[in-house]
């Protein structure tokens, strides 16, 4: 092992176990349900004639992303847009809310799960992950219960950033749901220009009342237990796990968010697929 492997295997190590630490404190935060509906961010953003992309990309089992926020967020939304474009850039949403089935599955899609597991092998060197260890990296990149996945709360939005002009996607050192020691935002293994444009693009939402997750560079959250934290509010957050009525917008919140998606012999049958796809020799401990 060199030096530098050794140096960002250390990094991802910690910094995914301090997102798992902060994880936890989600799940013991207070919500205060607000029941505030869900808006379209395409209809918000064609209203104020504001530059905004939307992915293409089908989302798991190829349902329909569902590019929605709380109505309380529209405006910061559309003011980060606003002030992305005289920037010269597009504000391009990934993901917005996700109903059960997307937050189920989204870590277990082929290549995200894939990645996770194949930087676990890395950060174990070379042995392959037990189902709990495996669990505890997919809680914190992709939130494995609903009362953590703020996704789920319609809280979040997960994007890219775009040239105004050519469409090229703005440097932040790797593209979106990149898995490795370059996710968390203050990585120290992407080069000066991303940093600087991790910074301003951070900026601009954080002027717009959104905070970032520190442990992923393109997921941004206002309302919810994650801007509580970070910001170190006591006041409960307004927004938490709910289920959604495309029809009316209403929102429901959701039973027992605390209880995990999936199960641990569900990703220790994932490991046993994954590895034959992987090429990797071994099972799951």
């Amino acid at each position: 092992m060199n030096a530098d492997d050794a140096q960002r295997r250390e990094f991802w190590t910690r910094r995914l176990e301090e997102g798992h630490a902060f994880m936890l404190r989600v799940l013991d935060y207070p919500v205060r349900e607000c029941g505030e509906k869900l808006v379209s961010l395409r209809e918000a953003a064609a209203g104020a004639g504001v530059e905004v992309a939307f992915s293409v990309r089908p989302h798991v089992q190829d349902l329909p992303r569902l590019f929605v926020l709380r109505e309380g967020q529209i405006p910061g939304f559309l003011q980060a847009a606003g002030a992305m474009n005289r920037r010269g850039w597009v504000l391009k949403v990934e993901d917005g809310y996700r109903n059960r089935t997307m937050q189920k599955y989204i870590g277990r899609i082929p290549w995200i799960f894939d990645a996770i597991l194949r930087k676990s092998i890395w950060e174990l060197e070379g042995r392959t992950p037990d189902p709990a260890f495996l669990f505890r990296r997919i809680l914190t990149l992709t939130a494995q219960m609903p009362k953590i996945g703020t996704h789920m709360s319609g809280s979040a939005i997960d994007i890219s950033v775009l040239d105004r002009m050519t469409g090229a996607e703005v440097d932040r050192g790797a593209p979106y749901c990149e898995m490795s020691e370059r996710t968390p935002m203050d990585s120290p293994f992407v080069g000066s220009e991303a940093q600087r444009n991790r910074a301003a693009i951070t900026e601009i939402l954080e002027e717009a009342g959104f905070v970032a997750y520190p442990y992923e560079f393109w997921h941004y959250n206002s309302g919810d237990a994650y801007e509580r934290i970070l910001r170190n509010d006591r006041e409960p957050a307004q927004y938490g796990a709910v289920d959604w009525d495309p029809d009316t917008g209403a929102v429901r919140p959701i039973e027992a968010p605390e209880k995990p998606l999936n199960g641990l012999d569900e990703i220790e049958a994932d490991i046993r697929v994954a590895l034959q796809r992987i090429g990797q020799a071994g099972a799951a401990g």
